[in-house]
């Protein structure tokens, strides 16, 4: 399951924080980027959760509290998948 929401810049650490205290949610794969980044006009962070069912309802109670489900999240989770998989591979000519 896949999960973004996104978080406002004055709440970002304390959700970043909250997510990753949480013993089941902190072994899911979360991602932070910035908005900007990714071509979207807005002063904040975009929080991508891939995780099994269960992590990912747990995840989204500790989000509810600090920013908003993105409801056209196809487009943004697309991009940040891009980017990782750029990364991988750039680690990959790396370590050959």
């Amino acid at each position: 399951m896949e999960i973004l929401y996104f978080i406002p810049q004055d709440k970002y650490q304390e959700a970043r924080n909250r997510l990753l205290k949480d013993d089941a949610v902190s072994r899911a794969s979360i991602t932070f980027k910035e908005a900007k980044t990714l071509g979207v006009e807005k002063d904040g962070f975009f929080c991508y959760v891939s995780g099994t069912e269960e992590i990912c309802r747990k995840a989204i109670e500790i989000l509810e509290e600090f920013g908003e489900k993105v409801e056209e999240e196809e487009e943004i989770i697309k991009k940040i998948k891009e980017e990782e998989d750029t990364a991988i591979q750039g680690f990959g000519g790396i370590f050959g």
